[in-house]
C-alpha cells in the first residue's frame, strides 16, 4: 500500500522549493525548455542573455523573462517548475518535442495540448487524481493565448489530450492503442505533471509542442522524425515563437 498523498494535499512541505536560500526575482514570465539543442538555439538567437547554472542545466535571463532547461522526465521538470515558480513567475510557457500516437499529426506539426492523462507518478503529489484515465489541464486561457498569437505568424497548431509517460522505452501498441481511442493525440514525459504543479501554485502554464517522431504509422513501426526538414525548420520556428510569446506575456 502507498501513502494516500490526497490526504494531505493541503499540508505544507517540509522542504521548500530552493531550500532555505533566497530566491532572486526573475519576473512575471519563464518559458521552460525541454531539449539541449532548442536551448542551445534559443541562447544564440535571442540577444544578449545572461546565463547561470539551474539545477543540471541552466538559466537564461534577460529583459524581463528567464528560460531555463533542458530537463527530461515529470520529477526533474516539476522540481524546475516549482524553483521558477519560487522566484516569481507567474505565467510559463513549456516548449518541447511529442511521439504523435493519431494518425492526424506528423513530424514537423505544432501541437497545443488542452489536457494530458496522467501515466507518470508525480501529479499525484499536486493533485486528487480522477477519472479513468486520469487528466489534467493547463490553464485555458493561457493556451488559447498561445495558439492566437501562433495563428497570427501563420501557424496552425493542433489542439487536444496529450499522454504523459514516465517509461519512454515502454510505450507498446497496445498503450498507444487505449491511449489514442480515449483521444491522445501525442505521448510525452513531462506535461501532466507541469499542469499538475502549476495548478497547485496558481500560475498559469501552457504547453507548445513540436512533433518530433511518430507510433502511429501504417506497418506499426515507430517513425523517428528527428532529421527531416520540415522537423527542423518547426523547432527554430517554435523557439523563436514561444520566446517571443514569453517576453510579451511579461510585458502585459
Amino acid at each position: 500500500m502507498s501513502y494516500p498523498t490526497w490526504s494531505d494535499l493541503n499540508s505544507p512541505s517540509i522542504v521548500p522549493p530552493l531550500g532555505a536560500r533566497q530566491a532572486p526575482d526573475i519576473g512575471p514570465a519563464a518559458l521552460m525548455v525541454s531539449t539541449d539543442p532548442d536551448l542551445r538555439y534559443i541562447s544564440s538567437n535571442s540577444g544578449a542573455l545572461e546565463r547561470r547554472p539551474f539545477f543540471m542545466g541552466s538559466i537564461l535571463t534577460c529583459k524581463g523573462i528567464a528560460i531555463a532547461g533542458p530537463y527530461i522526465g515529470a520529477p526533474y521538470a516539476v522540481m524546475i517548475i516549482e524553483s521558477l515558480i519560487a522566484k516569481g513567475a507567474k505565467d510559463i510557457i513549456i516548449l518541447g518535442w511529442c511521439g504523435a500516437i493519431s494518425g492526424d499529426l506528423s513530424p514537423g506539426d505544432l501541437l497545443v495540448p488542452d489536457s494530458a492523462f496522467v501515466d507518470e507518478g508525480t501529479s499525484r503529489h499536486y493533485t486528487e487524481l480522477k477519472g479513468d484515465p486520469p487528466a489534467v489541464q493547463p490553464d485555458a486561457g493561457l493556451s488559447e493565448k498561445l495558439i492566437h498569437e501562433l495563428k497570427l505568424t501563420g501557424e496552425s497548431p493542433g489542439k487536444g489530450p496529450i499522454w504523459t509517460t514516465d517509461a519512454i522505452y515502454r510505450e507498446t501498441r497496445e498503450k498507444v492503442s487505449w491511449f489514442m481511442e480515449r483521444g491522445a493525440l501525442a505521448v510525452e514525459m513531462e506535461c501532466s505533471a507541469l499542469f499538475a504543479a502549476a495548478a497547485y501554485r496558481g500560475v498559469r502554464v501552457a504547453a507548445l509542442l513540436v512533433v518530433s517522431d511518430s507510433l502511429n504509422t501504417e506497418d506499426g513501426d515507430w517513425d523517428p522524425g528527428f532529421n527531416q526538414k520540415k522537423f527542423k525548420a518547426m523547432r527554430k520556428t517554435a523557439c523563436g515563437q514561444a520566446v517571443a510569446i514569453t517576453r510579451m506575456l511579461a510585458k502585459k
